[in-house]
């Protein structure tokens, strides 16, 4: 309760808007009241003052105490309404309440006043504190309404028993029912795809019998003959009436399955530009040698100088050709790398590009791991490590570095790989054309960080190195794990 109550008094006696003043403070109810007698004064008081409570006599000269009440419920229905009046008999009272008062208190008994007030402030806190809650609820549902369309995630409720089905708005959407359509175990085999309906209704029958978790992929074939991949998970528990039930989530997960798919494309794609690249580069290089040798000895009797400059150019195209081969191979193999050990398949290609450096040429390699390693998806991993590749052969081979390292860091939020160099640094317009003609390493890095559905971001000055940063969001680099219902640990430490 305020410490000072405003009230609004419809009463036309003075001393009778006192007498109620001084019944409420005798009661320990301090109050201001403001006293109205007509009905323009009592509506520009609701609208002008913040008003806490309504007392009004039945019967005024010029207005009534029924007509404030209708007033009063139609624009101002949370604030109490009690009527104070020595006209009002029995009926006439509880017919007031049957309209919407609150309380009322004959003027012979004013002494109840005190309780009333109390009371009814009481319960308007109560209705408040209830529009309060109902209103959050609302947001709370409202906001997990838009959350699941957002996500493609719907909820559902499976008593086994009865077999009731309860289906959230975004599930009736995600397998395209009528909303008000009455939900059963028929209906979800009849949408699954016919290829997968032995497996799920195998799946049902356990978990049903078994009284387990579950966590499984299938496909919807819809009426109009495209698919959905689905993944439902579910979890065992008692309803309020006893009753065992599953309650789990439905998502929708085509749009993973099509990036899937395309990724396995573009890895069939990616060998085979390599299958390719060799023939173009690698054979071709070698058939320009022979033709070069060839040639050597022809000039040797007549023209030796010639001869010997001949052969020193077969030299330099045989290396350069060797270096072309080492690293279409090189590519080749990190197209899909079979460990889950990322420093260690780094660290290998690391040595083995210092390796090809020689003398003071070969720079200082540095690997780092930041967190408890774990498992990479299979796609993200693979396009992790052609990334780190990529970045590695252009500081080794082009940097001009004194040192080369690499970071990778395993966070709960987001798996990060940093490459970075202090050699000489990337032309500012190349760098902000995305590469140099002809060159495709800028360019297939990027395309492998999208692939990844990851964000490379590259820094580089002149004569001061260049880092090239790659992060991944948690929920897309890291394995899932296989085990429905089981926590997942962590991968090999480092």
């Amino acid at each position: 309760m305020r410490a000072t109550l405003r009230i609004l008094s419809l009463e036309d006696d003075p001393n009778d808007a006192e007498l109620v003043q001084e019944t409420l403070a005798s009661g320990g109810i301090s109050c201001q009241i403001t006293r109205v007698e007509t009905e323009a004064d009592f509506i520009a008081s609701l609208e002008e003052e913040r008003v806490d409570l309504i007392l009004a006599d039945y019967t005024l000269p010029s207005f009534d105490g029924l007509t404030a009440l209708k007033i009063a419920r139609q624009g101002w229905p949370h604030v109490p309404f009690i009527f104070v009046s020595g006209t009002l008999g029995e009926e006439v009272a509880i017919e007031a309440l049957k309209v919407g008062a609150t309380d009322y208190v004959f003027k012979t008994r004013l002494s109840r006043i005190v309780p009333s007030v109390q009371r009814a402030l009481r319960e308007a806190a109560e209705r408040i504190e209830l529009r309060r809650a109902e209103e959050a609820l609302r947001r709370s549902e409202a906001y997990l309404a838009e959350a699941q369309r957002l996500s493609h995630t719907g909820s559902f409720g499976w008593d086994v028993s009865s077999g009731e089905i309860n289906w959230s708005r975004e599930t009736f959407r995600i397998f395209e029912y009528e909303l008000a359509a009455k939900v059963t175990i028929e209906q979800i085999v009849q949408r699954t795809h016919p290829e997968d309906r032995s497996a799920v209704e195998q799946l049902l029958d356990r978990v049903s019998r078994d009284r387990t978790d579950f966590d499984f992929e299938h496909r919807l074939l819809m009426p109009d003959g495209s698919v959905k991949y689905l993944r439902v998970v579910g979890h065992p528990s008692e309803n309020e009436s006893g009753s065992f039930e599953f309650v789990g989530a439905v998502t929708d997960i085509t749009e993973r399955k099509r990036a899937e798919a395309m990724q396995v494309e573009a890895r069939v794609s990616e060998r085979t530009r390599i299958a390719r690249d060799l023939h173009d580069t690698l054979l071709q290089s070698f058939q320009g040698v022979l033709m070069k040798l060839s040639a050597v000895t022809y000039l040797l009797p007549d023209r030796p100088a010639e001869a010997q400059k001949t052969l020193e150019t077969s030299i330099e195209q045989a290396r350069q050709a060797i270096t072309e081969g080492r690293d279409a191979v090189q590519a080749l193999r990190s197209s899909t790398v079979v460990t889950n050990d990322l420093a260690r398949a780094i660290g290998s290609l690391g040595e083995e590009l210092g390796a090809d450096q020689t003398g003071q040429n070969c720079p200082e390699f540095h690997l780092q791991v930041e967190g408890t390693s774990r498992d990479l998806a299979p796609l993200v991993r693979d396009e992790v490590h052609h990334v780190a590749f990529e970045a590695l052969r252009n500081a080794f081979r082009h940097a001009q570095a004194r040192r080369i390292e690499v970071e990778i860091q395993y966070g709960d939020r987001q798996f990060r790989l940093r490459v970075r160099d202090n050699g000489k640094g990337i032309d500012p317009k190349v760098l902000s054309e995305g590469g140099r003609a002809g060159h495709h390493g800028l360019p297939g890095m990027q395309e492998r960080a999208k692939l990844a559905r990851g964000e490379l971001t590259v820094f580089s000055r002149l004569d001061s190195g260049t880092e090239a940063e790659l992060t991944i969001p948690a929920s897309l680099a890291y394995a899932k794990s296989p085990c429905a219902g089981r926590s997942m640990s962590s991968g090999k430490g480092t």
